[in-house]
């Protein structure tokens, strides 16, 4: 009797030494969050990995028992248990047989940061990023969408809505088992070339067609196909941001094309001598910042230099859909007898933003090249959309939703015209649009810095776009952009008041 009891007095004893000496090894206590959404385990397994990699848990060290941490971290063994296993699985920790967990030994130094000034400074010089990409930080392309004179504001249409959910009711539980044409959806890309054969006079057949999420996608899909790293490019001078971006990203060498009141000037390609340009970017039907619409003798001779040198012209036709005066401008596609014109469009703007569904036409000699690089890209576009779309357009609705959305736009157009008129005509020049969505408005002379008022703008809670930044070379005229679409009567009110505030507070 006395001897058991003897027995079990050093077996506690021994018990005792044991749990110090695996709590000492360890130099380890977790910090786990009964309300947090990530399980217990999971966060055991982190704080223990994290302890590995910062050296609190040192190589070769054991890790308490399943026991011994159960009663010191108050965790149920089997949690532990599960958490080792992670550990032993992605190589932090190893089991050794009949001994115990330990943490692995080999492991290589992680950097800790501690380095001094100029050795940080140096090691921040190296971890570098594209010339492109420092651009793209320093350009606002997300400017609040729905602040008065944002460019991109979308109004809700209640009656659209509601198709467009009914629409999505049939496919919502569509699911396959296979991979998808890299096209796209074949109903979709049937009904987009009978839309744009009749509104556009554009010529293709579906099997030109690819659909992507939006013209953004389009333009870099483009570019990966047909332009190189190196490679020259023509754009047009300003031109749309994120094109650009987009021509940069991809190691394009960029030249400006300048644009005056009638689009790019094509008597400067007659003076260009240098390399022959890989593409041509160009807005021809509404130019992107300026709004104007290049005439046919400027498309014959933009085609005839494509022609001659060998060069391909990408046509980005994103607000086609808004003209309010007199008939659609048609597409430079439409007229390109050569095959030289790559015709990129959107359906984003004319119903809504998440609708991530565009398209490119290009001629049929390159669909080999095209459908072999998308895979690399995304494989191909996400059905579900694709077929939202599809239906809505072969079933008639799209026509009836244009009409209502021009109105509005319109009728937003128009009233703010008045008040610009108004409350601003000493500042601002500012002819209505016959399509698009925003004004494209000039100095009176009483200021001269466009970022300068932008940043004054935004601080008295009204969004005004700068045109200067988006030329290549330097601009000679301050202009403004200032979007209508989906600007309630009230709203723009309110914001032209606001602005006025802002140019009496920083106009000459």
């Amino acid at each position: 009797m006395q001897a058991t009891s003897l027995r079990k007095i050093n077996a506690a004893k021994t018990s005792a030494r044991t749990l110090r000496r695996e709590s000492a090894a360890a130099g380890f206590l977790p910090d786990i969050d009964a309300s947090s959404s990530v399980p217990a385990v999971r966060q055991l397994y982190l704080q223990l990995r994290d302890g590995i990699v910062a050296g609190v848990l040192q190589p070769d060290h054991r890790l308490p028992s399943t026991r011994t941490a159960s009663s010191e971290w108050s965790l149920s063994r089997g949690l532990i248990a599960e958490a080792y296993e992670m550990l032993i699985a992605e190589g932090y920790a190893e089991g050794r047989h009949g001994s115990g967990t330990y943490v692995a030994s080999g492991l290589p130094p992680m950097p800790t940061g501690s380095t001094g000034a100029r050795e940080a400074a140096d090691n921040s010089a190296r971890r570098g990023i594209s010339t492109a990409a420092r651009l793209a930080m320093r350009t606002d392309l997300a400017p609040p969408a729905q602040v008065a004179f944002a460019t991109g504001r979308v109004i809700h249409d209640e009656r659209t809505a509601g198709l467009l959910k009914r629409l999505a009711h049939r496919h919502i539980d569509y699911a396959s088992d296979r991979y998808r044409d890299p096209q796209g959806e074949l109903s979709l890309r049937q009904a987009v070339a009978a839309h744009l054969a009749a509104s556009r006079g554009v010529r293709c057949d579906p099997g030109q067609i690819f659909i992507t999420s939006g013209t953004q996608q389009a333009l870099d899909f483009a570019i990966r196909v047909l332009v190189s790293p190196g490679e020259t490019v023509m754009i047009e001078d300003p031109c749309y941001p994120p094109a650009r971006l987009a021509f940069l990203l991809n190691g394009a060498a960029i030249t400006g094309l300048p644009v005056d009141g009638e689009g790019v000037i094509t008597e400067h390609l007659s003076l260009y001598d240098g390399p022959a340009p890989a593409a041509i970017y160009v807005t021809p039907s509404h130019q992107y910042p300026s709004g104007s619409a290049l005439p046919l003798a400027r498309r014959l001779e933009l085609l005839a230099f494509a022609q001659d040198r060998g060069s391909w012209i990408i046509e980005d036709d994103y607000d086609s859909e808004f003209r309010y005066e007199g008939h659609p401008i048609a597409s430079l596609q439409g007229l390109d007898a050569t095959r030289r014109v790559i015709y990129a469009g959107t359906f984003s703007k004319a119903l809504l933003p998440g609708f991530r569904v565009g398209y490119l036409i290009v001629p049929d000699d390159l669909v080999a090249a095209f459908r072999a690089v998308r895979p690399i890209i995304d494989r191909f576009p996400a059905p579900l959309h694709q077929l939202i779309v599809a239906d809505f357009l072969n079933e008639g609705y799209f026509p009836a939703h244009l009409r209502r959305l021009r109105e509005s736009h319109r009728a937003a157009r128009d009233n703010l015209a008045l008040l610009l008129k108004d409350r601003l005509s000493d500042h601002l020049i500012a002819p209505v649009p016959e399509q698009g969505i925003h004004y494209t408005v000039r100095s009176t002379g009483t200021w001269t810095d466009d970022r300068a008022l932008a940043e004054a703008a935004l601080k008295g809670g009204v969004v005004v776009i700068p045109v200067s930044p988006m030329h290549v070379s330097a601009s000679s005229e301050p202009r403004l952009l200032l979007g209508f679409s989906g600007l309630t009567a009230a709203e723009a009110d309110v914001a032209t008041a606001r602005l006025a505030k802002v140019f009496a507070s920083v106009a000459k």
